[in-house]
């Protein structure tokens, strides 16, 4: 119990110091998370006016802020698409669809086709972690089933010249993750964008263009 108290103590210091939590808290975002989609997103210009994109595991909702930002027109109004996804509730963004459930059931894929009347995405992100147990090789599995999840949901669903933006893990289960990738993707690249904590084991994958 003390051990796990000072571990807390520890996280909520770093968390109160850390520039990426004050940074949000002043741009408005939801979390710090939105600025590792700003830094792998940005320098090659990926989210743009125009394009339609699927925010999956989006709760809090922080990337889906980081979309609207950057697909809003000069009046206001989002030009393109986002549609946020997630078993969570999630507080409205302005211009931003959401839809509450399992992606992996029938009935919220339904409604999704529903919504984008049988186009296809220009982009798939993805924040989403299972919930941790703190069993490495349990854990591994577990976030390599949800990356699974995530590449198949974008294969079905991507344009072919589409991308996916994904978090990963580094682990047990990472060689096997950008294996399955490669497999269906033209270009697979690995990023750790300086707003992701250097002790945190988490990655991202950025992802181009179906085979």
């Amino acid at each position: 119990m003390a051990k796990k108290k000072k571990l807390n103590k520890n996280w909520l210091h770093d968390h109160i110091n850390d520039p990426y939590v004050k940074m949000a808290n002043q741009a408005g975002y939801r979390a710090r998370a939105a600025y590792k989609l700003i830094e792998i997103a940005e320098p090659e210009g990926l989210i743009r006016p125009g394009i339609k994109v699927v925010d999956l595991g989006s709760a809090p909702g922080s990337w889906s802020q980081v979309l609207r930002d950057a697909m809003v027109g000069p009046e206001g109004v989002i030009q393109g698409r986002i549609i946020a996804l997630d078993i969570l509730p999630m507080e409205p963004i302005a211009g931003v669809e959401f839809i509450q459930g399992d992606f992996r059931e029938d009935s919220v894929l339904a409604e999704l086709q529903k919504r984008l009347e049988g186009s296809k995405l220009d982009m798939v992100v993805s924040d989403m972690a299972p919930n941790l147990s703190g069993v490495a090789s349990a854990d591994a599995a577990r976030m390599e089933h949800v990356c699974e999840l995530a590449i198949d949901f974008a294969v079905n669903h991507l344009k072919p010249n589409g991308v996916l933006i994904m978090k990963m893990f580094h682990g047990s289960s990472y060689s096997n993750v950008i294996h399955t990738a490669k497999q269906v993707f033209k270009s697979v690249t690995p990023r750790k964008p300086k707003a992701s904590r250097d002790r945190s084991r988490e990655t991202f994958m950025l992802a181009k263009g179906l085979k």
